[in-house]
């Protein structure tokens, strides 16, 4: 029986039409709900041509993947229990899990905007991710804050 195995999504992984990037189409894939990816591609290429008219100067692209590194957070708390407590320990965050809370507070933050089309809604929050501000900033913000806070159990993170 021949059949076809699958293996890792990185593999699988298209990059996107318009610009060639596998960032986007990993992107679309995250934003797209019930399997609708031309919906989602949609979505996309409207927020950026919606960026593009509000920032002359800079590439709207290059606005996308700016808001994204901005908010890709560098640490995060993981609970581990040691001696029968649990402890909140703040571990480093690999760089594929970066990448996939960066997206899903952005896309989060975005489908939390009510009254408006969501293309105009991704946009804005990418807009506000580049200026280092909006909601997917502020959960990354929150995640450091409690990182910070909890540095005092950091000599538990030895797994």
């Amino acid at each position: 029986m021949a059949y076809k195995k699958w293996t890792a999504s990185a593999a699988q992984l298209k990059p996107d039409p318009r610009h060639g990037s596998k960032l986007a189409g990993k992107f679309v894939n995250c934003l797209m709900w019930g399997g609708k990816k031309s919906v989602a591609q949609r979505l996309f290429y409207d927020a950026l041509d919606i960026i593009g008219e509000r920032i002359k100067d800079v590439p709207p692209f290059e606005v996308f993947e700016t808001a994204i590194s901005n908010v890709k957070p560098s640490i995060e708390v993981r609970s581990r229990r040691v001696g029968g407590a649990n402890y909140q320990v703040p571990m480093q965050v690999s760089p594929k899990r970066q990448q996939a809370l960066a997206f899903r507070w952005i896309i989060q933050a975005a489908r939390s905007i009510k009254g408006r089309p969501m293309s105009e809604a991704l946009a804005a929050e990418l807009y506000s991710a580049y200026k280092q501000e909006g909601a997917a900033m502020t959960a990354r913000e929150n995640m450091h804050r409690m990182a910070e806070a909890n540095r005092a159990f950091a000599h538990f993170a030895w797994r």
